[in-house]
């Protein structure tokens, strides 16, 4: 079994599709899905996914470069996320890639999410892009690893340098790669994904975006995350089923609220 660790089903776009998506997911051995909020006033559509489907969760959070959306608490997310079904705290973290100038409230929406997995004990699912040293910095300073005290979580998406990786890792984080992997140009993920143990990485679609190779330009969805899963084990030069077992290992041992 695969399981896609990151895909917003919720968008309409997908939700539109959603039995054909599904079917797509048993046929291409994909077990579970994270359905990974974005924000509060859509949160319950996510829920309502991951309380229909035995074999989807739910996260809840507000992504960084949301701007106009009701700011989050660390009360309301500590309470939104006391629900079986709702695994991880997030997709939270910064993004200095399309927003500028003052970007404070940012960074305190992202340690008000540190707070809530702290005190949940769910992990963190992070978003970072352009901004991987303040990222790292603020994980470091709000105790976000796992010998601080914190939950630990899943670097999500991951375009960044092996030493961002490592920094993540030494915390107790997981790295997680999407259909990006895949393309020809991505040779520095690539690289980082052949420098990571097996036993710290995830895969994921984020879909509707990205979608990999062969699918490029497409609507990606989460059946489509066994591409990674194979294009992860020609880079290792492993079998797929080592990938499937691990991944599907690690992603259970992360979400341990997962049944």
């Amino acid at each position: 079994m695969f399981i896609d660790s990151h895909c917003h089903l919720d968008f309409p776009e997908l939700s539109a599709r959603l039995p054909e998506i599904l079917a797509t997911m048993e046929a291409n051995q994909v077990g579970r899905a994270l359905c990974v909020a974005v924000d509060l006033p859509d949160f319950p559509r996510v829920l309502n996914l991951a309380e229909t489907y035995p074999h989807l969760y739910a996260s809840v959070g507000v992504h960084p470069d949301y701007v106009d959306t009701p700011e989050p608490t660390v009360e309301q997310l500590v309470t939104l996320s006391n629900h079986p079904k709702v695994i991880a705290i997030g997709e939270t973290g910064l993004d200095y890639f399309r927003l500028t100038g003052d970007l404070e409230w940012q960074r305190n929406r992202f340690r008000t999410h540190i707070e809530a997995s702290r005190i949940t004990g769910k992990p963190l699912i992070i978003h970072t892009r352009a901004s991987a040293e303040d990222t790292i910095k603020i994980m470091r300073e709000s105790g976000a690893g796992i010998e601080q005290g914190g939950a630990g979580g899943v670097m999500h998406c991951f375009t960044e340098t092996l030493d961002v990786a490592l920094a993540a890792v030494d915390m107790g984080f997981y790295i997680s790669f999407s259909g990006i992997l895949t393309f020809k140009s991505a040779k520095q993920i690539q690289e980082v994904a052949k420098a990571l143990p097996l036993e710290r990485i995830l895969i994921e679609t984020d879909s509707p975006y990205l979608a990999p190779i062969p699918h490029r330009g497409k609507m990606n969805e989460p059946g489509w995350v066994k591409h990674v899963a194979e294009y992860l084990a020609d880079l290792k030069q492993i079998p797929l089923a080592q990938v499937e077992q691990q991944t599907t290992e690690n992603f259970f041992t992360l979400f341990k609220h997962a049944a």
